[in-house]
């Protein structure tokens, strides 16, 4: 068994109509890690909605390069932004525990459909408001003491059903 590399794994490269819309998100590791994530699951492009989104040397530490590959936009409104998406026939998909969001595993993905994945700032998750906007809300069933998870991880999670879906 030989273990492989980036170069010579036989991954077919493919897209999935998933944009990645990060509210207020601005830790510049977890952007950086976002980039490979989105990378990763063939995501087609990442919006960052906000003002102070960090693009320095701390976040391409974290990418490995992912943000020259990713396609990506910063927004300053996530309210514009989300209003220019549904004109454009996403679903909009929040990604956050609440009291009517749905188990992720339970929710059926269409290939009819392009998404919009939205995730929430690290410390207060997605707004209620951005959450009143939203077609479908859903969580990752957790089973420890915990109700949250760094906001990378759940969005790999997230991201992995998705595509597994679509496929």
């Amino acid at each position: 068994m030989k273990q492989l590399t980036h170069y010579n794994t036989d991954f077919t490269k493919q897209t999935f109509p998933i944009t990645l819309v990060c509210d207020n998100i601005t830790n510049a590791p977890n952007i950086g890690s976002l980039f490979r994530a989105a990378d990763a699951f063939g995501v087609e492009k990442i919006l960052f909605c906000g003002s102070s989104i960090p693009l320095g040397r701390k976040m391409t530490k974290t990418s490995r390069a992912a943000e020259k590959v990713v396609s990506f936009e910063e927004k300053e409104s996530i309210f514009e932004t989300i209003q220019t998406l549904k004109s454009e026939n996403y679903k909009i998909i929040s990604l956050e525990i609440t009291s009517n969001s749905q188990p992720l595993n339970t929710f059926k993905f269409s290939k009819e459909y392009k998404f919009a994945l939205i995730i929430g700032d690290e410390n207060f998750g997605v707004s209620e408001e951005v959450l009143k906007l939203s077609d479908a809300i859903i969580h990752i069933n957790m089973f420890g003491q915990n109700s949250s998870m760094n906001v990378v991880q759940a969005t790999s999670i997230t991201l992995y059903e998705i595509t597994n879906q679509l496929k």
